[in-house]
């Protein structure tokens, strides 16, 4: 073979190679921009938890509101469920595209994501044991054991009124409950419809409405900061769910759908 049909074979095989880089890319691409990734943790009842209707499905407030989203823009939805700790770091490494997490938008959290506009603010609620008699409000939580979900809001309240070593911090709701239950902690703090939903549901547990005013902007959709166009895409959403009336309606139908294990 000449150096002349060497140097064609070789143009053929680059050349082979590129188209075939191209196409493979091109179909990556393609199957990526379908799809829309939300991250969330399926324990936190009304707003995202597991259900087994022939097959175990995560649904929830916060599930509905993300379906409606994926619709919006064209996509199907892919849900990772995982520690609540761990959705803003895998928001900001690209392992999801979006989180819808019971997230309050508080400044802490807006230094390493953006938000969308706030979709719901929830009032906080004690579980107890219903012989419980000396927690009325938030002022009776001290010097008791409190336990809370790492990483949420309700951590940063306790750490103002309970000190450190009476704290329990769990990555489950339900982890929490069985400590209730064992007695290895007296108290729970989380937002109000979830010990609602998990109280209606384990009779040996009641609920505890503080009135307690907090400073919590409330619940926000979490998204990757830069990506305008994408956080207006969501409040685009969340506007017209809300003129529809849906959101109330999502919250109510969830806290009637709820089914936990007692």
């Amino acid at each position: 073979m000449t150096k002349f049909e060497m140097g064609k074979l070789k143009s053929i095989l680059v050349g082979g190679i590129l188209i075939m880089s191209l196409i493979v890319g091109g179909c990556s691409k393609e199957n990526t921009k379908d799809k829309i990734i939300l991250g969330t943790s399926a324990d936190y009842p009304p707003y995202e938890f597991h259900i087994v209707d022939g097959e175990d499905k995560i649904v929830g407030f916060d599930i509905d509101i993300a379906n409606e989203i994926a619709k919006d823009l064209g996509k199907e939805l892919e849900i990772k469920d995982m520690n609540f700790g761990g959705l803003i770091a895998a928001l900001k490494s690209d392992s999801v595209d979006f989180v819808i997490a019971g997230m309050n938008a508080d400044e802490e959290r807006a230094k390493e994501v953006d938000f969308s506009n706030i979709y719901y603010s929830a009032a906080q609620g004690i579980i107890v044991a219903n012989d419980a008699t000396e927690i009325i409000n938030m002022e009776d939580l001290k010097g008791l054991t409190v336990g809370v979900q790492k990483g949420t809001v309700q951590e940063k309240i306790v750490q103002d009124l309970v000190v450190k070593e009476k704290i329990v911090g769990l990555n489950k709701i339900g982890d929490l409950i069985m400590q209730l239950k064992n007695k290895k902690i007296d108290a729970i703090l989380v937002e109000l419809p979830v010990a609602k939903a998990y109280s209606s549901k384990n009779t040996d547990l009641k609920v505890i409405n503080p009135e307690y005013i907090s400073d919590t902007k409330g619940f926000a959709v979490a998204i990757k900061k830069g990506n305008k166009e994408l956080v207006d895409q969501i409040n685009q959403t969340l506007n017209r769910l809300e003129k529809e009336g849906k959101l109330e309606e999502y919250l109510i139908s969830n806290i009637e759908k709820a089914n936990i294990e007692e």
